[in-house]
Parts: C-alpha cells; structure tokens; sequence
C-alpha cells in the first residue's frame, strides 16, 4: 500500500537530530525522498542518510548555515540541480541564547532571528517555483515559547512568534498558488535542546511540565513528526494558515512552572 507522501520531496532544516531527525524518518517511512540539513553535525546527518536508505528511500545531503542567504541559495541550487522540484519545506532548525532581556547583544538577536525567521523567507523564495502546480506544502516549527512567556526565551519566543505571523502571511500570498503554509507549535519535547535550555533545573522541569500536562508525559520527537506527516500530506490539503498544538493538552492547563 502506498504511503501517505509516496513520491514526494521534502527538504527539512535541521535534520540531523531531535525533532528534525524524527520528521525525516516518519516521511521516508511514508515514502518521501528527503534532503538533510545541517550545519556542524554531518556525522549525525550521515546516519539519517543511512537510515533512510535503509527505508529505502533516496536522499541529498545538504550543509549550511541558515544566517547566510547564499548558502541557503547554495543548498537549493543543489536540490533545483539533481531532483529539479520538490514538495515538502520544513522550517525546523532553530539557534539562540537563552539570556535575559539585560544580557543580550545585538549578534544574539541577529543570530536567532536570522536562523528561525529570515532563513525561511529565503528558503521559501526559492521553493515557490519548484512546488508550483505540485500542491505543495511549507511547515514551520514554533514554540510555546512563542504565545506564553518563558524565563531566558525571549530572543527565541519572539522569533517563533514572529514565524507563526510569517506563516499566515505565506498561506495568503501561497493559497493561490496551490501551496499551503501551516505551523506546529510543541510543547516540551524531550530533545537535547530542552535539556540545555532546562540546565541544571531539567528534570523538575520536566516534572512541572508533565503535572500541568493532561496526557501526562512529554512530547517525544515522534509525536510532533507525525503530526508533520498530516500536515506534508493531502490529508491536510484544506487546511492552510494554522497553528496546530502539538503538547499533550500542556497549554490548557500552562499557569507557570516553579522550575523555571
């Protein structure tokens, strides 16, 4: 039987590991041929590579780094040259400081915003005329981060609240084209970037986390890559502009956690 994103090419930033990786293995098990991102991990990129074509699906591996525009330009040249169109954009990779309002400098800012939001302004550039008339699909990966306040996350939380802005503004100028754009919006996902921005204070994070979450656990990579098969899928195909929740029910109950 064939799988829900048979023949499809997808392109996910930051594919080397966590949420990425996750997004990467569930759509090749779907049947979709990826293009894998990263920037300093190639070793960890190498092995989704090989665990793709162990699904037997093919790949391009891509590294660059996501504050350069021609680097992002360099990475599509290579996908425009040996597959010539694609179907599936992911704006997953993320990078920033966790550092209060008083401590922050203008390459913190300049890093993260460019990283999260201009890097898929540009991406996106360059995916319009490889999706058109391919019904394709653009999905963006915000953050809790980016509707409630966290401690240390305002660099962060603004850029992913920015990208959720930016991904309604690309469902409306896209919808014509037969493209739509929607954005996942985890809540604590059990990757190593959770653990470095918890710190010392991660495991009664977590516990805080799991007591204000209804389904009583947090996120696994999994679970937000399934949620980003839906959405590359033509199960989604009217759904345009939206943030889905992916958190387990965590922001029903969000009144702040002692942790942090």
């Amino acid at each position: 039987m064939p799988g829900l994103l048979e023949g499809k090419r997808a392109f996910i930033t930051g594919s080397s590991r966590g949420i990425g990786r996750a997004a990467a293995l569930a759509m090749a098990r779907e049947g979709a041929d990826i293009v894998v991102h990263y920037r300093r991990s190639q070793d960890e990129a190498e092995n989704v590579v090989r665990e793709i074509h162990a699904l037997g699906q093919r790949t391009l591996l891509v590294k660059a780094e996501l504050e350069s525009q021609d680097e992002i330009n360099a990475a599509f040249d290579v996908i425009e040259r040996e597959w010539g169109k694609l179907d599936i954009f992911m704006a997953n990779a993320a990078a920033s400081a966790f550092k209060a309002v008083h401590q922050l400098k203008d390459y913190h800012l300049d890093k993260t915003y460019h990283t999260v939001v201009h890097s898929t302004v540009f991406a996106v550039q360059r995916c319009i005329p490889l999706m058109e008339g391919r019904n394709g699909r653009i999905i963006t990966m915000s953050s809790m981060g980016g509707e409630y306040t966290l401690p240390r996350y305002i660099t962060l939380g603004t850029a992913k609240a920015a990208l959720e802005s930016l991904t309604r503004y690309l469902a409306s100028e896209l919808g014509p084209k037969g493209i739509t754009a929607n954005a996942l919006n985890p809540g604590v996902v059990d990757t190593e970037s959770a653990k470095f921005y918890g710190g010392d204070n991660y495991d009664q994070y977590n516990a805080d986390v799991i007591a204000h979450t209804p389904l009583g656990r947090l996120a696994a990579p999994e679970d937000v890559a399934d949620a980003a098969v839906f959405l590359a899928s033509d199960l989604s195909r009217f759904i345009t502009g939206q943030v889905i929740k992916v958190d387990g029910g965590l922001t029903l109950l969000t009144g702040g956690f002692e942790s942090f």
